[in-house]
């Protein structure tokens, strides 16, 4: 729904909203917020909302930290779990300088000048995501174990599935703030769930990816139970991913689709495919940012690890989904919920434009299982591999200009000095893996 300022306040005013939250992220993804009373809120809608930039991991120094918040109107909704007399709502965000200029720091503004050289163009994207999560139960003092909720498979229902109420009330509630839910199912593995909400411009859909975790953890909660958005929190089942469904319109018409080609995909499509897949090690850091991440992109457990493409079967690292005509897209399968959503749209969408750009063409499409081929097969159709760790993720995105560019100078060294210091912390650390295999034996 589209608000105005006016809309804003008069609807805080009749329905007693008392406390708005100003809400963005930060550069890992991790979504912040500044709480005001509404009796602030025309100063906020006025982009008056100051904060200490400098309280943000990765932000600025304490030299240049006064920094303000400027609200998107059209984020503005009431959180339905937060009911009379706390009523609350928020409004989502952009981050500026004192200056008046906007901070290049946030990953919003990253999201939006990608997109704006993309409207250069002629262009604009739709963006479909497909959220994995697991419910687990807690402990007496309330935190969260392994034990899963339910002992389910892929679409079962109750009594085998207990966790389809939770997900009923998810989607009840994602609902009442304005999403359109397309699909809600028990994943393949126990505990595992998916929830998938209509397609939207990439922005859009980048802010409901926000929304979308943090609603899902506050009605688990409500329901004594933990969400988690770690892509593989379990040894030996599928880890949760979030493949990106993606369409390129130029002047309302989608130009991923050609009804002469035997794909029914145009050149650009095939060039937006060799963009990613020329620059997918790149963006690897920022669509499976965490170590976990790549507990989880192994090939035995369907993840995406290989860098080839089908419009035929679900094992390639980019799949073209049947649909044609208007609802043509291409699906990114490797990304996992872990990543900023801001950060993996746009290296994602700036690698397929670079594509597009520079009228590459992909390789022949991979149409049998490549998790059925030998290594020496794969090797003869120059079939690669995604980065295998954090570190290796690491390496290749310094070393891709075009990603690099992308995320700009102040994102990249807060990025990359945030991930190395993870990995440092993960490579030193004494696993209970090498306790068990290693101290009797040795």
């Amino acid at each position: 729904m589209e608000y105005s300022k006016e809309d804003i306040l008069k609807y805080v005013k009749e329905n007693n909203i008392r406390f708005i939250r100003l809400q963005f992220t930060d550069i890992l993804g991790s979504l912040k917020n500044v709480a005001i009373t509404a009796s602030q809120l025309e100063k906020a809608l006025d982009n008056q909302c100051m904060f200490d930039g400098s309280s943000i991991e990765g932000f600025v120094r304490i030299e240049e930290s006064d920094m303000k918040l400027h609200p998107d109107l059209k984020s503005f909704v009431p959180f339905p779990w937060r009911k009379a007399p706390d009523n609350v709502a928020r409004l989502i965000c952009d981050v500026y300088k004192h200056d008046g200029t906007p901070f290049e720091g946030s990953p919003r503004q990253v999201l939006k000048n990608v997109l704006d050289d993309a409207l250069k163009l002629g262009y604009t994207f739709n963006v479909g995501p497909e959220c994995e999560f697991f419910l687990f139960r807690k402990d007496d003092e309330g935190k969260p174990t392994l034990k899963t909720f339910d002992d389910a498979g892929y679409f079962d229902m109750g009594p085998v599935d207990p966790g389809e109420d939770v997900r009923r009330d998810i989607v009840l509630t994602l609902e009442q703030m304005g999403f359109e839910i397309e699909a809600s199912h028990h994943e393949c593995a126990r505990g595992q769930h998916e929830i998938d909400f209509k397609y939207g411009d990439a922005l859009t859909t980048a802010d409901k990816v926000i929304t979308f975790k943090l609603a899902v953890k506050t009605i688990a909660n409500m329901h004594g139970l933990h969400a988690t958005f770690m892509p593989k929190p379990i040894f030996g089942i599928a880890g949760s991913g979030m493949h990106l469904n993606l369409s390129m319109s130029k002047d309302g018409k989608n130009v991923f689709y050609d009804e002469n080609d035997k794909n029914g995909l145009s050149q650009i499509a095939y060039s937006f495919i060799a963009g990613i897949m020329e620059h997918v090690k790149g963006i690897t850091a920022i669509t499976n940012p965490l170590v976990n991440s790549y507990k989880r992109l192994v090939p035995e457990f369907e993840a995406p690890v290989y860098i080839a493409w089908s419009a035929q079967n679900r094992s390639p690292l980019i799949r073209v989904p049947a649909a044609r005509g208007n609802g043509t897209r291409i699906e990114l399968r490797s990304a996992d919920p872990s990543a900023n959503p801001y950060l993996a749209l746009a290296v994602t969408i700036a690698a397929g434009l670079d594509g597009v750009k520079r009228g590459l063409t992909p390789p022949p499409a991979v149409d049998g299982n490549i998790y059925a081929m030998t290594a020496a097969q794969r090797k003869k159709q120059k079939i690669g591999s995604l980065p295998a760790s954090l570190e290796e993720a690491l390496i290749e995105l310094q070393k891709d200009k075009l990603v690099c560019d992308t995320l700009g100078s102040h994102v990249l060294e807060k990025f990359v000095e945030a991930k190395q210091l993870e990995w440092l912390e993960y490579k030193t650390r004494v696993s209970q893996w090498e306790i068990d295999k290693y101290l009797s034996k040795y």
